[in-house]
């Protein structure tokens, strides 16, 4: 017969051991969203209690499906919960900034406006935060200043990038130059961006985006090539790697190099929601259906849509 010490000892391993259940849920509906395994990441998390964690794993499941409405009601959610958290409200404005892509004008204003509230939420409750600070950045110069942007606004993050991610102060430079037409600066921050970044693929897919808008292909393919050149030595790179395939295949140009390299991405590289691995499935059996490779087409295909079974472009995709 156990005495009354051993059963309080038992009954607080157990409430102890109940409490981590949330968080090793979530541990692992965050690994099953990095690995591109959508479906398991939402039924994991359906099975965990509501929460700012939970509700954001939620809305980043959904924004690598391209479900913008899930997206930002998930994301609304998880900003009820923390509204002290400056990632609940980087991730509320991502949700919103892409709904408002596809939305109606007089919503995509509304929409828009909120999500230039949601960045400068973000930076004003950590302006040392790198991803609050471009996104809002990259905001100011794209859009109008009836919704608030202003080259002036993303010039005055500068200081403020250059002290927490050079990278990505560069990137930003080249976007504001790129506003006001000046390519030569553009170019020249893009450079910078790619040889003083701790992950220089990244920089080189970024420039060769730029040239692919210009249609400089040549210099686009080189860009691209360096990309993967300097990915062979940064396990982090997978997703410079999914971006260079990314511009190549919306050129039409060298699918064969866009083909390899998501094929090593998926296979050699750890996998991430910024390239989730169903959309370079996805993609991958594009070009490999373009190339006339049925069988390897359809491989993809079925591989995109055992991660994410109802991922529309898969679904879509005609073969």
């Amino acid at each position: 017969m156990k005495t009354v010490l051993e059963v309080t000892l038992l009954a607080a391993l157990a409430c102890i051991a109940f409490a981590d259940v949330p968080n090793n849920g979530l541990a692992l509906a965050n690994t099953a969203l990095q690995s591109g395994e959508a479906d398991r990441a939402i039924a994991l998390l359906s099975s965990l209690p509501s929460s700012a964690e939970n509700h954001n794993l939620r809305c980043r499941v959904y924004f690598t499906l391209q479900r913008w409405d899930d997206a930002a009601k998930e994301c609304e959610q998880a900003v009820r919960f923390d509204g002290q958290s400056a990632t609940e409200h980087l991730w509320l404005g991502r949700a919103l900034g892409e709904k408002a892509d596809s939305a109606s004008f007089l919503t995509a204003y509304s929409l828009a406006k909120r999500a230039r509230a949601e960045f400068e939420e973000a930076v004003h409750l950590d302006a040392r935060n790198g991803e609050a600070l471009s996104d809002l950045g990259e905001f100011y110069t794209l859009a109008p200043g009836v919704v608030g942007g202003g080259v002036d606004k993303a010039q005055s993050l500068v200081p403020l990038l250059e002290k927490v991610d050079r990278a990505r102060m560069h990137i930003l430079l080249a976007r504001i130059a790129e506003s006001r037409k000046d390519n030569a600066t553009a170019e020249r921050e893009f450079k910078l961006a790619a040889s003083t970044g701790e992950h220089p693929a990244f920089g080189w897919m970024t420039l060769a985006s730029f040239y692919r808008k210009r249609e400089r292909w040549d210099d686009m393919e080189a860009a691209v090539e360096s990309g993967y050149g300097a990915a062979k030595h940064d396990q982090h790179a997978g997703v410079a790697l999914y971006n260079g395939a990314s511009t190549l295949a919306r050129s039409k140009r060298n699918t064969a190099l866009a083909a390899k390299m998501l094929e090593e991405y998926l296979a050699d590289y750890p996998r991430t929601e910024e390239a989730p691995a169903f959309e370079a499935y996805t993609l991958l059996a594009r070009l490999k259906a373009q190339s006339g490779d049925k069988n390897g087409a359809l491989e993809a295909r079925a591989a995109a849509l055992k991660l994410a079974h109802e991922y529309k472009p898969a679904l879509g995709l005609t073969i």
